[in-house]
């Protein structure tokens, strides 16, 4: 019986009761064992009327022949069909051989049950479960043509008047307006702005307030991509188009997100419309707050990466805009450029903004401002980030450090020597990788050239071998042990870096595939896929580099969010304590997953193993 009371008691949530209710318990407590693969609960069990709470060993809860969740030590199953009286919605069976507590219903047993609070099973599943059902990721994963509305069609020569009489009657937000071989867009914004305020008369052709071009969508894309384009581009409704991009529909952000999620595009037109850095910081400031809301709302952490990729966008270009412009960069065209997870649109809440420079005189014939002018001047514009609630990098990866600051020959003449045999990637191995993950804020025509040099460096084999072992030397963990990440090479860790020890290693793989498939551009899983469409890697292994990558990033994503909730800075951090046991298996398949494609993957672009 002590044995009981001192195990019970230390578990969640039997450690709420007192020793009287543990001694009650244990008066009644039957042990059980069960051989490995021995079904335990059936699914559709009606006869339930005991609780198990596992002993030694470990059970496996089933949905429909899928693992769901594996329970050790110290875990309670059944509880749910007991409690409720309805059949069991899932089956448990033996993992392995395992000792089981078998307890009545402890309700009729403890002084005040009200302090047995049991948890659910898995709260990953529980959210997986939720957006397949409906939830709302599984709505903006329909075709975007499902949430739109007929064309309402105006002539150019209509009055505002008429324009507006039509869309009330027909109660339409938007209408498009023929412009010769085009079309704008009019929208109940432009009315409220342009009409309302008497900057446009009634009697003025629709035309005067026409917003030309007017931004489209194909009719196949789903509902998240045409919400995130109206987040990116700061409106609020959208053309579909057919396959030969004639309108079919308009659709309004109103017509295609729940409550939930509409805040990113509030955050996003706030910045827009801010005119000074003090507006900007207030703006800006509201983006954590409303991923976490959007994270309980269960919206996909990828979906949210890609929401906060936007925002932050937004924000450096307004920072641009409002900063004046300093004389050293008056004398230059110069591109803004975004490097790393935000570059390729898939940052955790607590990113660094990683940036570039690239730029060349505007007057060839005259000398170009000193270098330590133009960095002077890039440092004072990113000072503003940190007003805006966002972080340079502290590793000396940004505009104003002079390995991220070059002209376009001095890019290019590095670029260039990848491609020699003698290559210098060791004197540049950081801008290399750096380069390969960037985007284009403004002046993308500069950024191009630069990745054109790039792309053609992977016909050269020593710069690939030197891009692979520099990509893929660092191996992901191998497991755990206890309550310790074990390291690949010895040692073991009280934490599992997801951030450098998951995703990094993912990423890298996705990086050096890019650059052998000449596309630079698209997220981790998107370099996958298109590395399988001309067959570098085969479908199966782009799904398991894939599935990798969205565990690693998911559970990354959520430790970040429960970090700011609490007020703290997000390290990312995980204790191992903090992983469920299916968790565990998920991350110590994907590791191993990760760590046996990175031999092959650098074996077939480069030669020979990493």
């Amino acid at each position: 019986m002590k044995e009981f009371v001192d195990f019970l008691g230390g578990q969640a949530p039997y450690d709420r009761l007192d020793g009287e209710d543990l001694s009650r318990l244990a008066s009644m407590v039957e042990v059980e064992f069960f051989a490995a693969g021995q079904e335990i609960l059936a699914y559709g069990a009606t006869d339930v009327d005991h609780i198990f709470v596992v002993r030694t060993g470990a059970v496996e809860v089933v949905d429909r022949g899928t693992v769901v969740d594996v329970l050790g030590p110290g875990d309670t199953f059944g509880h749910v069909a007991v409690f409720s009286g309805l059949p069991t919605a899932l089956a448990v069976r033996a993992a392995e051989d395992t000792l089981c507590y078998r307890l009545p219903d402890p309700r009729s047993v403890v002084k005040d049950p009200s302090r047995l609070q049991f948890r659910h099973f898995n709260t990953l599943v529980a959210r997986q479960r939720l957006i397949a059902a409906g939830g709302p990721s599984s709505r903006m994963d329909r075709p975007v043509s499902s949430a739109m509305k007929d064309v309402l069609w105006c002539e150019a020569g209509q009055s505002v008047r008429e324009a507006a009489e039509r869309m009330t009657q027909t109660h339409q937000k938007a209408a498009l307006v023929r412009l010769g071989t085009g079309y704008g867009i009019v929208t109940d914004h432009d009315f409220r702005r342009l009409v309302a305020t008497g900057k446009v008369s009634l009697d003025s052709p629709v035309a005067e307030i026409a917003t030309t071009p007017a931004h489209g969508i194909d009719a196949d894309s789903t509902i998240w991509s045409a919400y995130l384009r109206m987040v990116d581009h700061g409106i609020h409704h959208l053309v579909i188009t057919d396959n030969s991009g004639r309108p079919v529909g308009i659709s309004a952000v109103m017509d295609m997100a729940a409550a939930d999620v509409r805040h990113p595009l509030v955050v996003r037109n706030a910045i827009a419309s801010a005119a000074t850095f003090e507006e900007l910081g207030e703006a800006s400031r509201l983006l954590r707050p409303t991923i976490v809301e959007l994270w309980d709302a269960d919206v996909s952490s990828l979906q949210l990466g890609a929401i906060i990729s936007a925002v932050v966008d937004a924000i450096v270009r307004r920072i641009i805009d409002l900063h004046p412009l300093d004389p050293a960069l008056k004398e230059l065209d110069h591109s803004w450029v975004l490097t790393g997870s935000m570059a390729r649109q898939e940052p955790l809440p607590d990113s660094d903004v990683d940036t570039a420079l690239i730029w060349t005189p505007r007057n060839t014939t005259a000398s170009p401002p000193a270098h330590d002018d133009i960095l002077k001047a890039t440092a004072e514009t990113l000072s503003r980030l940190p007003t805006c609630g966002l972080r340079w990098s502290p590793h000396g990866a940004n505009a104003s450090d002079a390995p991220f600051n070059r002209s376009l020959v001095e890019w290019h003449r590095i670029a260039r020597s990848w491609r020699s045999p003698s290559s210098e990637f060791w004197e540049y191995p950081e801008q290399a990788m750096a380069m390969i993950d960037s985007r284009a804020l403004t002046r993308s025509a500069l950024l191009r050239d630069v990745h054109a040099e790039i792309a053609a460096a992977a016909s050269n084999p020593v710069f690939m071998s030197a891009l692979a072992r520099r990509s893929l030397g660092q191996s992901p963990p191998l497991g755990f042990v206890r309550n310790r990440v074990v390291e690949r090479f010895g040692g073991g860790r009280g934490y599992l870096d997801l951030r450098n020890k998951g995703l990094r290693p993912i990423s890298a793989m996705a990086r050096l595939l890019a650059l052998k498939s000449g596309t630079l551009a698209g997220s981790t899983p998107q370099r996958f896929d298109a590395a399988a469409h001309i067959g570098l890697i085969s479908d199966d292994e782009a799904d398991s580099l894939k599935d990798a990558f969205h565990l690693c990033y998911g559970i990354a994503f959520e430790q970040e969010v429960r970090q700011l909730r609490s007020g703290k800075i997000a390290t990312g951090l995980i204790s191992p304590e903090q992983l469920d046991p299916l968790r565990r298996r998920h991350l110590r398949e994907a590791f191993r997953a990760v760590a046996a494609l990175q031999e092959s993957i650098a074996s077939r672009l480069t030669g020979h193993p990493s």
